[in-house]
């Protein structure tokens, strides 16, 4: 069996079958949904662009819990002030990267 084009009629007819896949959402949901990746997607995260008002809510979070955890020094809010800062940090760098690309 040769590896050649295909005739143009059967061409024709693949494409419109590829056509109608495509469009099928509920199939590409299910084809999307029921993969295994052994690996995290990073490239959701690399091309993450927080807007402003994230990062200022972020940085409001973050500060009420600091101070809140200074006050009270409740191991639970500490561990939250821990959980939401690393984020507070990554929001923050990437907006100025976003900034400093103009």
């Amino acid at each position: 069996m040769t590896t050649g084009r295909l005739p143009d009629h059967e061409q024709r007819i693949l494409d419109e079958v590829e056509r109608a896949l495509r469009r099928d959402r509920r199939l590409d949901r299910r084809l999307r949904t029921g993969r295994l990746r052994r690996r995290p997607d990073l490239s959701r995260v690399t091309h993450y662009r927080p807007h402003v008002l994230t990062v200022g809510l972020l940085l409001a979070v973050s500060t009420a819990l600091l101070v809140t955890g200074i006050v009270t020094s409740r191991p639970a809010v500490i561990w939250t002030f821990a959980a939401v800062w690393p984020l507070t940090l990554f929001a923050v760098f990437r907006l100025v990267c976003r900034w400093t690309e103009r």
